[in-house]
């Protein structure tokens, strides 16, 4: 069973659409251990802060960082 926390598997939940490889590896996981990425996530001080920044507002700012990486 693969810890929550393995930072190779790179299965974490996030605001952009997976890509293949990181949707195939989701779905590889168990329904525990999917559950337990996304308590440990959510869990995340940084989750619990109050913004008044949309859900579109986020998403558009992770596409731009990643449009620079690449």
């Amino acid at each position: 069973m693969s810890n929550p926390t393995d930072a190779t598997t790179r299965t974490n939940p996030s605001a952009l659409p997976p890509t293949e490889a990181e949707l195939a590896a989701w779905n590889a996981l168990s329904r525990d251990e999917q559950v337990a990425r996304y308590r440990a996530y959510f869990a995340d001080p940084a989750c619990q802060t109050i913004t008044d920044v949309s859900m579109a507002d986020i998403r558009e700012a992770a596409r731009r960082r990643l449009a620079k990486r690449g």
